[in-house]
């Protein structure tokens, strides 16, 4: 199903090197006469780029054939482990069940590894389609809650959502967005210690975007006037560990692990990417305020209209 095309734009805001259109000769910078890199011949270096492309094409379409595979023998063997957990195939000693629950585990996060890759591949194609309804973000948000309330209270992590009734209704993509608020409290959950406290809020924002690129994030961020509202804006705050300024900006980019991080995260940084493309998705923005001690807010911004 091909995207959008309002938004197939949007979708991958990183280089990609088997969409982007080849560099022209008159696209080069003015370079010194007789530099190194003006000497070399201009088809020597296209044909190189064209070749570095369609090498970059293969191996991720490679890879997600590759994913795409595992969803299916995982779905059975998933399947297996759940009928003999629940002894239909008759009773188990303690053991026997510890074993089969550490299988179904690890069937659990090699699947979400395969659904990963695949929702990146399709963002980073432009494969992705996304469907925009006026809907109820309180309802989207209660739902997401809901769903990870018991594995904050696993952990002895407070969760809290208070309902905003304050908001309206407007276009976005229901799904999408609960994707987006998912990756984003799992590494809350991940990052913030037993004891700790996770909040995710939601409230009407005023989003004067003529200063994007005027002004820095704090002197962006209105709050609701005479203006009026026309956006949403939806956080995750926690109590964990805080990010260092310096991350701010790179720990959205792809595959990106920080090094604080890497003792505790398995998967292959690519939840704040994907959380990225599909904020841009929706014509909205991300950031992240934090710093080391204070825990982290992850912020993003929905418009009420999307572009």
């Amino acid at each position: 199903m091909s995207p959008d095309p309002q938004v197939a734009p949007a979708l991958s805001p990183t280089r990609n090197l088997h969409t982007e259109e080849a560099p022209t000769r008159e696209s080069w910078p003015e370079l010194p006469a007789g530099s190194a890199v003006d000497s070399l011949n201009y088809e020597e270096l296209l044909q190189a780029y064209q070749r570095m492309a369609e090498k970059n094409r293969r191996t991720e379409q490679a890879l997600a054939t590759a994913a795409h595979e595992l969803k299916t023998p995982l779905a059975i063997m998933a399947g297996y482990v759940d009928v003999l957990l629940r002894q239909k195939a008759g009773a188990l000693n303690e053991r026997q069940l510890a074993i089969l629950e550490d299988l179904q585990a690890n069937c659990a996060r090699l699947h979400e590894f395969a659904h990963e890759f695949l929702t990146y591949s399709a963002l980073e194609t432009g494969a992705l389609s996304m469907k925009f309804e006026c809907g109820d973000l309180n309802a989207c948000l209660s739902e997401v809650y809901e769903f990870w309330l018991s594995r904050f209270q696993a952990k002895g992590v407070a969760f809290y959502f208070p309902k905003n009734e304050t908001l309206e209704l407007f276009p976005f993509d229901y799904h999408k967005v609960q994707r987006i608020v998912a990756n984003l409290l799992e590494n809350a959950l991940k990052f913030t210690p037993r004891g700790g406290t996770v909040w995710l809020t939601a409230e009407p924002h005023f989003w004067e975007r003529r200063t994007r690129q005027e002004t820095g994030l704090k002197e962006e961020r209105r709050q609701v006037g005479t203006q009026g509202v026309n956006a949403m804006r939806v956080s995750v705050a926690d109590t964990g560990a805080g990010i260092a300024a310096e991350y701010h900006q790179e720990i959205f980019d792809d595959f990106l692990k920080l090094p604080v991080a890497e003792a505790e995260s398995d998967g292959l940084g690519m939840g704040l990417a994907i959380v990225r493309r599909l904020v841009l998705a929706h014509g909205g923005k991300i950031w992240v305020e934090s710093e080391p001690g204070a825990g982290s807010k992850f912020c993003f911004l929905l418009p009420q209209r999307p572009a």
